[in-house]
């Protein structure tokens, strides 16, 4: 599934009693691997159909994250299935290339799920 993702594209991810929100920002990568750059809502809906309303109106969702980047294997370790895309904005769209050009920039091997605290 991942290979077909685009930035612009909002995910929604099982949790166990809701559903959650990424968004891809880019896709790069480096020393030879890929890495993903995701935003992370702290919104929750209680099913797909939700989270599908929820984006028409991105603007009402909450970033926990605005960008985080994680590995391919992190990435993997979370199943996602993609809802829509939409274009990025020009803040989210800068925030792939502000990480690049940051000499402490993190890549993240842990997923998403443990990052934000969530089971």
């Amino acid at each position: 599934m991942s290979q077909d993702l685009q930035p612009g594209d909002f995910l929604v991810y099982q949790l166990e009693s809701a559903v959650a929100l990424l968004r891809v920002l880019d896709v790069s990568e480096v020393d030879g691997q890929k890495v993903w750059h995701l935003a992370a809502y702290s919104d929750f809906f209680p099913d797909v159909e939700s989270a599908e309303h929820a984006v028409a109106s991105p603007e009402v969702l909450t970033v926990t994250y605005p960008h985080i980047a994680l590995t391919d294997r992190a990435f993997e370790g979370t199943q996602v299935a993609k809802i829509t895309n939409s274009p990025l904005t020009n803040e989210e769209a800068l925030s792939s290339k502000n990480w690049r050009n940051d000499p402490d920039r993190q890549i993240h091997d842990r997923s998403i799920r443990l990052l934000l605290g969530l089971r």
